[in-house]
């Protein structure tokens, strides 16, 4: 075998910068210690001002936007948060947090366990920015066009659920009712939202093809038509569903661990 050649290494005379910067948060050092902030402002807003005059959801927005929501953007945004707040225990992440407390596991690590299958592509952070991106280029087309494409190039798989975009397809089979509930409420918050009700359209053309709304398409829609980035899809759906992940994982915590099924010795198949 002739030696593997190496490409030759060379500077790249990179200048990096002297300080971090970021256009979010300013903070003023105290006089007496440069390393501790005496006021602080986001994005321009004095933190003791928005402290005294706007809510969580205001201060969410301002933070990732740059801007105060208007009260059409603040009520979405609150709805979309309280109808993702809790996956619900037939979701992995939730299932994951569960055993983590099921299993003794300290508090603090009850969360990010979690938030290791949430940021999965499966009904997770993972399908966020893909779907989103998927609503961006298709809404503006009829729905029924993007129904009759994708009916026509996709293949429902043989067993399992069929996922024909980003965002929607079947749970277990079906149409995933709760979220179909959950958009129907958003989009009629406000004849703006265009990416949610073209999202409700498109769902709906799927149904009879036991397919619709998916949680991370719903997400997804609505963060289109608030104005956020697809990169930051992710981790905003990831914040939004944490407080259910942490709740039922903690709620396991004084539970014996023969509160949590076990699955028999007969149950187990071992593949040859």
């Amino acid at each position: 075998m002739g030696k593997r050649k190496h490409q030759k290494v060379t500077s790249r005379n990179d200048a990096f910068a002297e300080k971090i910067t970021t256009r979010i948060w300013e903070e003023v050092s105290s006089a007496d210690n440069p390393y501790i902030a005496e006021s602080s402002r986001c994005h321009g807003y004095d933190m003791m001002e928005l402290m005294k005059g706007c809510s969580y959801i205001d201060m969410f927005y301002l933070l990732f936007r740059g801007e105060l929501p208007s009260e059409h953007e603040r009520q979405l945004l609150e709805q979309l948060m309280i109808g993702l707040i809790n996956p619900g225990p037939r979701h992995p992440a939730t299932r994951a947090a569960m055993n983590a407390g099921i299993g003794k596991t300290d508090p603090e690590h009850i969360l990010p366990i979690g938030f290791m299958i949430l940021g999965g592509a499966h009904l997770g952070a993972g399908e966020i920015e893909s779907s989103m991106r998927f609503l961006r280029k298709h809404a503006r087309r009829p729905a029924e066009e993007a129904v009759e494409m994708l009916l026509k190039t996709s293949t429902r798989p043989d067993e399992g659920d069929w996922y024909i975009a980003p965002g929607f397809g079947s749970r277990y089979g079906s149409v995933d009712i709760m979220q179909s509930k959950v958009a129907s409420v958003l989009a009629n918050l406000n004849e703006n939202w265009k990416v949610l009700r073209w999202g409700c359209e498109f769902s709906s053309l799927l149904s009879p093809h036991h397919m619709g709304w998916l949680t991370t398409g719903l997400a997804a829609a609505a963060f289109a038509d608030l104005g956020f980035q697809p990169r930051y899809g992710a981790g905003l759906f990831q914040l939004i569903c944490a407080p259910g992940l942490l709740a039922h994982g903690v709620e396991q915590l004084n539970k014996p661990i023969t509160a949590m099924p076990f699955v028999k010795d007969e149950d187990y198949v071992i593949e040859e």
